[in-house]
């Protein structure tokens, strides 16, 4: 199990640059991470700062599972799909994120040009 405190220094290592040191901690307790919205957003936010678009995709994905009205992760699923270069996946998800976070217009029209 995953105390408190790890879970925090794993957050301020992805907050300040350092992911690989993150995933080093939270990858063995990735099971138990999944079952929390804020534990696969963080999973997420770690695989996105190292380039791991996929397992980032994967685990954001689950986030919003977990909580569809969740604009920043909503909008980070949206970001790792359009660093994919795939604007169409990336766009329905950019919609809703800036419909929730007026912050997010941006890049969702970003998003929309690249779409057509």
């Amino acid at each position: 199990m995953m105390d408190t405190l790890t879970f925090r220094m794993a957050e301020t290592w992805v907050d300040e640059g350092r992911p690989l040191e993150a995933l080093e901690m939270l990858e063995p307790h990735a099971d138990e991470l999944r079952e929390s919205v804020a534990g696969a957003l963080l999973l997420g936010r770690a695989y996105y700062r190292s380039a791991q678009l996929r397992k980032a995709e994967e685990e954001l994905a689950r986030a919003v599972e977990l909580a569809p009205a969740d604009s920043y992760a909503r909008y980070l699923l949206g970001r790792a799909l359009q660093r994919q270069s795939r604007h169409a996946d990336a766009l329905p998800h950019l919609r809703l994120a800036a419909a929730l976070n007026p912050d997010y217009a941006g890049d969702r029209d970003a998003c929309a040009d690249r779409v057509g």
